[in-house]
């Protein structure tokens, strides 16, 4: 199905809105995906959600598997999808009697062809339910689905989030694929990207997280740079703090990896672990995510016989995470690049000191070079184990950046300030539908 299909088709039609003022909101939160422990999209709906609606406004979560976990006041509307990569058989062909209609079927169709059908077949789903609830929302806020379902009328205007545009991740790992057919099957899976590029530029109103991102969504996807805003995102300080009362575990170094791909580094900082070992013995390195059983970091922690040294962690509690990020006496984000990098903002509101790349918006979470953290060139597994045994070892350099680095936190990066420049947004997005009708 095409853009000019749905925007001309029995999906187009038009619409009723009115001007808000300074009245509370009713938001629809959209959320293709809302794993909280794995990627920041759930982490995203679900400190924004409350901090709306700590500010008097109703918001509904409308979202597919894996859910979102939600708190107190913010409802979910599950809006299932035939969850083919769920655990432990992903890629899974569904029983006869799962299919409910067309939708279910393409997004079969598009897994057996190699492709990601999630972001197209969601949008479709949510159009589909947003039109029969047409009046329930003053605005419709989509984090990063960009499906071909969300143009046109939805009932009230669209926000749509781009955390960052994810060609960045398909060119990353295409160079990283080591045979043509490796590379035909990340092509396959990245084929929604295309659709990805189309919805963007067809969009009224973009917000994103940071200004590399916003650079990055001008030139990867087309979209005007005066259409997109940025509001920075950040920690929820209140949980993320210091406390004396943990003790700090000498030589431990912990970072959060939600995939074994190659975007987030890790195979670097296992490499920088290797070669950090040589002088410190001590050292030893968390992984806030799932291990993976083959892949390249797999195949280092083999071959630099770092299985003792190299622990992965995952489903803890938000308040076991956050003491382990205390315990560190070194947090580290090796990532070649993020849209923002919320591990990076959490591990700072903790006084826990950051070793950081200066990938994408890396730098402007994490701030200057020996002032805020030490930073780093991305892929520079040399530069990362110099930086951290750097910190290991210096405990007045440990303090001074740990302090440092809460300090920046608490004045640019929060979600009580993520969620007014997020109204301020809807706003203009409502009073433009008025204007315009």
């Amino acid at each position: 199905m095409t853009a000019e299909a749905i925007e001309s088709g029995p999906f187009a039609g038009g619409s009723a809105s009115g001007t808000d003022g300074d009245r509370p909101l009713r938001i629809a939160l959209l959320t293709y995906k809302g794993n909280p422990f794995c990627g920041g999209q759930g982490v995203y709906v679900r400190h924004l959600g409350r901090e709306l609606a700590r500010l008097g406004h109703s918001v509904e979560v409308i979202g597919a598997q894996p859910y979102p976990v939600l708190d107190e006041g913010v409802p979910l509307t599950e809006l299932p999808s035939l969850d083919l990569y769920r655990q432990p058989d992903p890629f899974r062909t569904p029983g006869r009697g799962e299919y409910r209609d067309w939708i279910d079927l393409a997004e079969v169709a598009t897994m057996w062809t190699g492709g990601f059908p999630e972001p197209l077949t969601f949008s479709l789903r949510a159009r589909r339910h947003l039109l029969a609830r047409r009046g329930d929302f003053d605005v419709v806020h989509d984090n990063q689905t960009l499906g071909y379902g969300l143009l046109g009328d939805l009932g009230a205007p669209l926000v749509t989030t781009i955390h960052h545009p994810i060609t960045v991740d398909r060119r990353l790992d295409l160079d990283a694929a080591e045979s043509a057919r490796r590379r035909l099957s990340v092509r396959r899976w990245y084929g929604f990207t295309r659709m990805q590029k189309r919805v963007a530029r067809r969009l009224p109103s973009v917000l994103t997280v940071s200004g590399s991102s916003q650079q990055e969504i001008t030139e990867h996807l087309g979209v005007r740079r005066d259409r997109i805003q940025v509001v920075h995102i950040g920690a929820d300080t209140g949980l993320w703090s210091p406390d004396p009362s943990v003790a700090e575990i000498p030589g431990r170094i912990v970072t959060t990896s939600s995939a074994d791909v190659p975007l987030k580094g890790l195979v670097h900082l296992v490499e920088a672990l290797a070669k950090l070992r040589t002088e410190n013995p001590a050292a030893h390195l968390v992984v806030v995510g799932k291990r993976a059983e083959r892949g390249p970091v797999a195949q280092a922690i083999e071959r630099y016989g770092l299985q003792d040294a190299v622990e992965f962690v995952k489903g803890i509690s938000d308040a076991e995470l956050v003491d382990l990020v205390r315990s560190a006496q070194v947090s580290c984000v090796p990532s070649l690049y993020e849209g923002f990098s919320l591990p990076a903002a959490e591990a700072m509101a903790t006084g826990t000191p950051l070793v950081a790349t200066t990938g994408g918006a890396i730098p402007e979470v994490a701030g200057p070079d020996g002032e805020t953290c030490l930073a780093v060139p991305p892929g520079d597994a040399g530069a990362l184990a110099a930086a951290l045994g750097r910190l290991l070892g210096d405990r007045e350099l440990r303090a001074r950046l740990g302090e440092a680095g809460r300090a920046r936190v608490l004045a640019n990066f929060t979600w009580a300030k993520a969620a007014v420049g997020t109204v301020e947004l809807y706003r203009q997005s409502i009073a433009a539908r008025g204007a315009r009708r």
